[in-house]
């Protein structure tokens, strides 16, 4: 068995899914946010600002920024309801149509009677959407608040911003329960940049598409056909038999994570490559892989259902 994101025809386009601009909260303007990832080498971006009352429910329309070798997905970071620790929710929703009805969210407060995050995402899933949990830690969402959230398509494991400015980047935790609740969730990392910081060009995913067209990217993002990486490559990844196989760019670790405490290591000076049995992680019906170079970034696969 070989996942879509190492099956599926195409290439791998890398992209950055949830940034901000002078739209929202961010300090750049939506085409000079377009000209930094372009000039840094990524394929795509989505624009994902805040769509509450005080920046008047902004869906930042970055289509006259394309060119041929660099295009946009259209989004918005969508608010409404409250947690169960009273915050309001924060949710990605990629290939939000310009028409999206708002939601009553004057604010970044959550207040009664609004509509709830379950109910929005809904909305935006049913609208074409690729819905994601965003940075849950920083969030400080429950297990509770996740299992929720049934049209997610994916939890934001990895937030570059929210671990440069408060150490609560991380997502995989929570991703892990969920997919020990048998959520088949997918997992994605990104900046969630706004350039008030150094929070810029630390997370992204790596998309399995034919083409670096907004459908097709979309398309694939919600087949589960990416990867998300800080730098390292993830090259191929196949299930044969008892064995996993992976193959990566240079790595000083292959990690394969699953339910509990069922995990598998190979570590070396220089790892291309590794097989790692897969029977401790059988009973729990799921793994993960993660890789990790000698400058400490990290990639990470989706997961893969036993």
């Amino acid at each position: 068995m070989i996942p879509l994101a190492f099956s599926a025809p195409g290439q791998f386009w890398r992209g950055n899914l949830h940034c901000h601009s002078t739209h929202s909260d961010g300090v750049l303007d939506p085409e000079e946010v377009c000209h930094r990832y372009r000039a840094e080498g990524y394929d795509f971006l989505c624009l994902s600002d805040h769509f509450t009352g005080q920046f008047d429910y902004p869906i930042t329309d970055t289509s006259g920024f394309r060119t041929k070798a660099f295009t946009t997905l259209i989004g918005a970071e969508l608010h409404s309801g409250a947690m169960q620790n009273g915050d309001l929710w924060h949710i990605l929703a990629v290939g939000l149509p310009q028409d999206f009805a708002r939601p009553d969210a004057p604010d970044f407060r959550a207040h009664p009677g609004q509509e709830s995050g379950p109910d929005i995402a809904r909305r935006a899933r049913d609208a074409g959407a690729f819905v994601v949990i965003a940075h849950p830690q920083w969030s400080g969402l429950t297990l509770d608040d996740a299992l929720s959230m049934d049209a997610a398509h994916a939890v934001e494991a990895y937030n570059y911003e929210c671990e440069v400015s408060s150490q609560r980047g991380d997502g995989f935790h929570l991703a892990d329960l969920m997919l020990s609740e048998g959520r088949q969730i997918t997992l994605t990392a990104s900046d969630d940049a706004h350039f008030k910081l150094e929070d810029h060009f630390g997370g992204w995913v790596r998309v399995k598409a034919k083409d670096n067209t907004p459908d097709a990217l979309l398309a694939a993002l919600k087949s589960g056909a990416y990867y998300s990486s800080q730098g390292p490559d993830l090259h191929h990844i196949e299930l044969r038999g008892a064995k996993l196989v992976v193959h990566c760019s240079d790595a000083v670790a292959i990690i394969v994570q699953g339910h509990g405490s069922a995990t598998r290591a190979v570590h070396a000076e220089r790892l291309t490559s590794a097989e790692l049995p897969v029977e401790r992680f059988r009973g729990g019906g799921w793994l993960r892989v993660t890789v990790v170079d000698d400058k400490g970034r990290k990639a990470w696969s989706n997961p893969i259902w036993l």
